[in-house]
């Protein structure tokens, strides 16, 4: 006997505030689950919303959003350093039928409540970029007051620009911008060291720079589909005695690659929790 597929729910109208890359892939994510057209997107650049404009209804400010909308989800992609001026103006939709889901950096829970004037329904949330091809990784904390079915609304949203996973504790939202939301730019400068390490050793840019891209994303790739730890990949790679057994002994001797990126992740974390007061 076969088994009947379950029906895929149709997502409710939700309210963008800001389409830029991250918003603009997350809504490229959510249109794929079939959005409705009733959707509205507060961008005030027509070229960030491009081709998708004719999808969702795109305004240009808070003041055009219609009297009346009641989103199921009200998404806050602006820039953290908007937020005092954006928030403000949704207070009106604010209440048990909405909820907040903010992937604003350094904003938290407590901070924006105060500017939506304390009757919010938030939830922050950490992605990252390669939500743009739909494999990013985006942790979440929901704060007081937001129901199952939300956090099920959420969640849904979520993943469908990549993996999601979520936080009882807030304050881990810190590390996880550091490690995770930052992460990309950290792997694109290791491609970008290795280009140029590549030039210099007589290799041509343009191989160069098609090695170390290849390299970089092909690892990803196998880390993603093995089941081995990284540090076993590591020693698979590490002849006794080679090239890379060489090469290694210089990343990871004392104040190296281990002890960088340890400082480089506290620091982050660090201004995370600076940027939320």
């Amino acid at each position: 006997m076969t088994t009947p597929l379950m029906p895929v729910l149709p997502l409710p109208p939700l309210l963008l505030i800001g389409c830029g890359k991250m918003g603009g892939a997350m809504l490229a994510g959510w249109l794929e689950l079939g959005l409705p057209a009733e959707t509205v997107v507060v961008e005030p650049s027509e070229a960030a919303v491009g081709a998708l404009a004719g999808r969702i209804r795109h305004v240009g400010s808070m003041a055009e959003i219609p009297a009346g909308f009641a989103p199921a989800a009200i998404i806050l992609a602006t820039k953290p350093q908007e937020a005092a001026n954006a928030l403000p103006a949704l207070t009106p939709l604010c209440g048990p039928g909405a909820v907040f889901i903010s992937i604003m950096a350094g904003c938290n829970v407590a901070g924006m409540n105060a500017l939506l004037g304390g009757r919010a329904l938030l939830i922050r949330a950490m992605p990252n970029t390669p939500a743009a091809i739909r494999r990013g990784f985006t942790v979440a904390f929901a704060g007081p007051g937001v129901s199952e079915a939300q956090c099920e609304l959420a969640n849904r949203l979520l993943s469908a620009i990549g993996e999601a996973a979520w936080v009882d504790d807030e304050t881990l939202i810190d590390p996880v911008t550091a490690v995770s939301g930052g992460g990309p730019a950290y792997v694109f400068l290791l491609a970008e060291l290795m280009e140029r390490a590549a030039i210099s050793q007589g290799l041509p840019p343009d191989l160069a720079r098609r090695l170390a891209r290849a390299t970089v994303a092909g690892s990803g790739a196998l880390l993603d589909v093995s089941g081995e730890d990284t540090a076993t990949l590591r020693r698979n790679v590490t002849s006794p005695k080679g090239t890379t057994e060489r090469a290694l002994a210089v990343l990871m001797r004392e104040g190296a690659w281990p002890a960088l990126m340890e400082e480089a992740i506290e620091a982050a974390t660090a201004r995370s929790r600076e940027l939320a007061g």
